[in-house]
């Protein structure tokens, strides 16, 4: 049976990993960006695809694809790199997402939220806020703040200088 009033009407960026719609409570984006070239940092896990330049600061960049269990995509246009501030163990950083294309911003009303599914104790869904619907469309909510361990995160970069500048202005 559902609880009434368990979800708050909120406002979430929807984005597409593969052909399923993700949201992410728009309080925790700070922005989105064209997709830019990223730098490999050595001996980091797969889904940990590097890290940016923004503004002067060093942001690391995961691959929710591969996070999630899908499969790598390819860069396309609409390729893009979602900034958001993620709260672990009482700590704020910046964290770069990579999403096959953003959608929107929606509204939510807590009517429309459903808690999220019981699929067994052998597949981790802590980190799924919640199922949104609108129209047909089920839209997989995100704690953001769940999605990464605080061992998986110890392991971002957070002040990395590549060592040589010159050998990645030839590598392009």
């Amino acid at each position: 049976m559902k609880e009434k009033g368990t979800f708050e009407t909120g406002q979430f960026l929807t984005f597409k990993l593969d052909e399923e719609i993700y949201a992410l409570d728009i309080l925790q984006v700070r922005e989105v960006l064209d997709y830019t070239a990223i730098t490999k940092v050595p001996k980091m896990p797969q889904f940990m695809r590097g890290v940016i330049n923004l503004r002067g600061g060093v942001v690391p960049v995961i691959d929710l694809r591969l996070k999630f269990g899908l499969n790598m995509s390819e860069n396309t246009v609409d390729t893009c790199i979602i900034i958001m501030e993620i709260t672990l163990d009482g700590e704020t950083t910046l964290l770069g997402a990579l999403a096959d294309s953003v959608q929107e911003v929606i509204t939510l009303d807590s009517e429309m939220i459903e808690p999220p599914p019981k699929i067994g104790t052998r597949l981790n869904t802590e980190f799924i806020k919640g199922m949104g619907k609108k129209n047909d469309d089920f839209i997989i909510l995100l704690d953001i703040d769940r999605v990464f361990s605080s061992e998986e995160l110890s392991l971002v970069p957070t002040n990395y200088e590549p060592k040589n500048e010159l050998s990645q202005a030839h590598a392009g």
